[in-house]
């Protein structure tokens, strides 16, 4: 359990709370690339860490992130014309370039010296991995731009989408970092014995705390000495990376990739989830049929959201169309779609869980270590120390990794050269 002051601490990220001058000092996803396919196209409305914000792909193909009301009378910078390097605002025709100076200034008598004291609010942006990163912190403390193995594939073998989620990040990001819950949300074939989290639902738990956050072991016995092994990391802030074997309606199936989540607050109450894989070995380039495949299962492909929207058909507002007889007959839930799964729990739980009321046990490790490592930082941040996780170098060879062991065999020698970064 959480005491609510500290639950408090972590929860609120808006400018000026504790979390959210945290999150300020790590580059956050604000958008993907694809969201801003052409230059000098039109803008898109950014919210992020309870923010309002713009952003526009200018004329050589930079990304401007600016604040969504232009500084003069405070109109609305989405409605602007964006054009030759920069972004008007249609109100009195006010310019402003990706670096927030003022280039134009037409309303106003040639020459002005009003003209170069007017700034927008701007952020710096760096695109890598077909996500659009900023920076929203001191400018003097800004970190390296991230380095995760998964931003250096290339785009053959990679991918990224995001769905919206309507709670506070760090119920979502506690959800990521729950194995044991898999034996029962997402049981989506209770008929199938072999399968490790029927065959196991309490897996054992080991965490170590590193340089970028942390990683953990799952374990699940097999029967006869056999283990199921997943080697996780919890990246600082809010990012989880997991090793790449996968289940399909109890079938199982080795995939060729590895993959995560990023939980970036939009604000107090909603989040974006960015979901990326990437291919294992680099002679294998993702399928981009199974990627399709892969999607719809977990309910977020295109067919799942409501169109122009990052938004899942299957929300809330339709209790995710549980089917009861599917429930009672095969799956646990009788939701369709892992991602589904998660969201009904998650955003079911209200947009900001009260942690006081949680009575956790021995598979809330992972959950527990994050919460500390994450008050921690806070307090770092607060007396002038650096966060855990900024540098790159603590981050950029880290990766994931799931097998089965036989009887005897130790997983750290097997386990070795498949946990370093080959991208």
């Amino acid at each position: 359990m959480l005491k609510p002051e500290d639950n408090e601490r972590l929860t609120r990220v808006g400018p000026g709370t504790p979390a959210g001058e945290l999150f300020r000092r790590y580059w956050q996803p604000a958008l993907l690339a694809e969201e801003l396919p052409e230059k000098d196209g039109p803008p898109v409305r950014v919210r992020l860490l309870g923010e309002d914000l713009i952003a526009f792909r200018d004329s050589t193909g930079a990304v401007g992130l600016v604040d969504a009301f232009c500084p003069h009378r405070r109109a609305p910078m989405f409605f602007g014309r964006n054009e030759d390097c920069g972004l008007r605002c249609v109100y009195h025709g006010w310019k402003f370039d990706l670096n927030g100076d003022c280039v134009d200034m037409p309303s106003e008598p040639a020459g002005t010296p009003l003209q170069a004291k007017v700034k927008i609010k701007a952020y710096p942006t760096v695109e890598k991995g077909g996500i659009i990163w900023t920076y929203m912190g001191p400018k003097d403390q800004q970190p390296e731009p991230p380095d995760y193995e998964w931003l250096r594939a290339p785009a053959t073998h990679r991918y990224v989408s995001k769905t919206f989620e309507e709670c506070n990040y760090l119920q979502a990001l506690e959800g990521g970092l729950d194995t044991a819950h898999s034996s029962f949300a997402h049981n989506n074939n209770m008929g199938a014995k072999d399968e490790p989290r029927n065959r196991d639902t309490s897996p054992t738990l080991d965490v170590e705390r590193t340089d970028y956050g942390y990683h953990y072991v799952s374990t699940r016995q097999m029967g006869g000495g056999d283990r199921y092994i997943r080697f996780y990391h919890f990246l600082m802030p809010f990012q989880q990376m997991r090793g790449g074997i996968h289940h399909f309606n109890g079938d199982r199936r080795d995939l060729p990739e590895l993959d995560g989540h990023l939980w970036a607050p939009i604000d107090d109450h909603t989040t974006f989830v960015y979901n990326w894989a990437c291919g294992y070995d680099i002679n294998v380039p993702l399928d981009p049929h199974h990627m399709a495949e892969r999607e719809h299962f977990y309910g977020r492909g295109p067919q799942d959201l409501i169109p122009g929207t990052y938004r899942l058909k299957l929300n809330r507002s339709n209790d995710y169309m549980i089917d009861r007889k599917l429930q009672k007959t095969k799956t646990y839930t009788g939701i369709k779609g892992v991602n589904t799964q998660d969201f009904a729990l998650q955003e079911g739980m209200g947009p900001i869980v009260d942690r006081s009321k949680e009575n956790l046990g021995t598979s809330d490790r992972a959950i527990v270590t994050m919460r500390r490592l994450l008050l921690e930082a806070v307090q770092d941040v607060a007396q002038g120390r650096t966060p855990r996780g900024r540098d790159p170098a603590t981050h950029r060879d880290v990766r994931p990794y799931d097998d089965f062991i036989r009887a005897g065999q130790d997983w750290r020698e097997i386990f070795d050269r498949e946990t370093r970064a080959k991208w």
